[in-house]
């Protein structure tokens, strides 16, 4: 049984870790080391009893998150202080038995499953039939870091799979809100969370550019969301995360002209890496690329302030890259990516 990580638990947005380091002030980094939209929401100004007066379960909030992401109605959606809040609580809620993982994806669910005293395996979702040893199993979809989108019908046969020995899919879609919006519909198992043993995370602040409000939503069936409420507790939301939350569910004008927006800016990351020989894969929010030079194209761009993001393990080991914000940034990334590759190229020929 596995108790503890193999690896230590990392996440993008260490730009303090990265100043101290390579002894570059925080200030003047580009920070591409996360997968969130560097074109934030506008949020409107938080009215004031927002801030003075405890967030109220009966202000609506779970039910604009139904319908904005299609789950059967209000009794199937938990708000929840970030996706990560669910991730920590949900395993201890599960029958304990085997879960299978991808090796490479969010590196928070191994260790929390781990923790809740689960058999914790790797699991290759390349494969339509899973084994029958697992009983739970995790997908992020589209995954971070790797890239890879499974549909809906595959993800509703693992489902059933699952379902018959007794266990559970969660399918953690963080990342889907920036996918067209004939993608993310048709991929999205939002809809399906009324059948036993199926839970979707959704995370709004990837695509929203609002991570700092710590604000995600479990959806599932309520006899699972119940006992997780009561793990979590009250209040898990703030005033003005429900405020600024909301705001952006309702401005769809916004949200189509930022999908558009960002399939060009995640086509162009893409683009800009296979110019310099690397195999890009991409969503609209990042891009990633596993190759021998992964180590050292890290280390290059970071000594030219640039911090991107590391996975040492599995190998090969690979690197992920957010979008820039602005013009500018883009002409920072890209001179520095032929810089670095450069530079690797000259130390390799010696």
């Amino acid at each position: 049984m596995t108790d503890t990580p193999a690896h230590p638990i990392t996440h993008g947005g260490n730009l303090h870790e990265a100043a101290r380091l390579y002894r570059i002030a925080h200030d003047q980094w580009l920070d591409l080391s996360t997968g969130i939209n560097p074109h934030g929401y506008p949020v409107p100004p938080v009215p004031a009893d927002a801030w003075r007066c405890l967030p109220d379960d009966g202000d609506g909030f779970a039910a604009r998150a139904a319908r904005y992401y299609g789950a059967p109605d209000e009794s199937h959606v938990l708000p929840v202080a970030g996706s990560q809040a669910a991730i920590r609580a949900l395993p201890a809620l599960l029958p304990r038995a085997t879960v299978g993982i991808a090796p490479l994806t969010y590196s928070e669910y191994a260790p929390a499953f781990a923790r809740a005293r689960h058999e914790v395996v790797p699991l290759d979702a390349a494969h339509a039939t899973l084994p029958e040893t697992i009983t739970h199993a995790v997908i992020v979809n589209p995954n971070n870091p790797t890239a890879d989108y499974a549909s809906a019908d595959t993800l509703l046969d693992w489902h059933a799979q699952l379902s018959a020995r007794g266990g559970t899919l969660i399918v953690d879609e963080a990342f889907a809100d920036a996918m067209s919006a004939s993608t993310s519909t048709s991929a999205s198992l939002a809809s399906f969370v009324a059948r036993p043993g199926l839970v979707v995370l959704r995370s709004p602040g990837k695509f929203f550019g609002l991570a700092g409000v710590r604000a995600g939503f479990v959806l599932a069936q309520p006899a699972l969301l119940s006992p997780l409420r009561d793990t979590l507790g009250a209040w898990t939301v703030s005033g003005p995360a429900r405020h600024a939350v909301s705001a952006a569910f309702a401005d769809t004008q916004w949200q189509q002209q930022m999908r558009a927006r960002l399939a060009k800016e995640g086509e162009r990351l893409a683009t800009l890496l296979r110019t310099q020989r690397f195999t890009a894969h991409a969503t609209p929010l990042f891009a990633w690329t596993a190759d021998p030079r992964a180590h050292e194209l890290h280390r290059a761009l970071a000594e030219r302030g640039i911090w991107t993001r590391l996975f040492a393990q599995p190998q090969p080991a690979s690197v992920r890259f957010g979008l820039p914000a602005s013009e500018d940034e883009w002409t920072r990334l890209e001179l520095a990516v032929e810089e670095s590759v450069g530079a690797i190229d000259a130390h390799r020929a010696r």
